[in-house]
C-alpha cells in the first residue's frame, strides 16, 4: 500500500487523518508544516500522496506547499483539505484534489478514486 503524507498544524485533526489512512491500509507519515513535509519528502522516496491542510504556519500555506511538490515530485499526489471552501479550483495544483472539513472516511476514499 503507498505511503501517505499528513500536513496539519492542529494536532487532533492531524490524529484523525492519520487514523483515516492508517485503516484503509496505508503508511502514514505526519508533519505540523509545511517545512516539516518538505523535510520528508526530501529524505523519504517512499511518499506517494500528501494530504495537507490550508492554512498553517510557517513559510508557506498548503495551496503553496502543493504547488511546490507539483514542481518538484510531479509523480505525488495531493490532496487539499479546508474547513472553507476554496474560492475555485484553479488555486489547485494541476490534479490537485480538495476535500472540505469535516471530512470522513468516505470523502478521503472518493479524492483517493478521483
Amino acid at each position: 500500500m503507498a505511503t501517505v503524507l499528513v500536513v496539519d498544524d492542529e494536532f487532533l485533526i492531524r490524529m484523525n487523518a492519520v487514523h483515516l489512512f492508517e485503516q484503509a491500509g496505508y503508511t502514514v507519515l505526519e508533519a505540523a508544516n509545511a517545512d516539516a513535509a518538505i523535510e520528508l519528502l526530501e529524505t523519504r522516496k517512499d511518499i506517494e500522496i500528501v494530504f495537507s491542510d490550508v492554512q498553517m504556519p510557517g513559510s508557506m500555506d498548503g495551496i503553496r506547499l502543493l504547488n511546490v511538490i507539483r514542481d518538484r515530485w510531479p509523480p505525488v499526489r495531493v490532496i487539499l483539505t479546508s474547513g472553507k471552501a476554496l474560492a475555485r479550483d484553479a488555486e489547485l495544483p494541476q490534479g490537485a484534489r480538495f476535500i472540505l472539513k469535516p471530512y470522513n472516511f468516505e470523502d478521503v476514499q472518493a479524492a483517493l478514486a478521483a
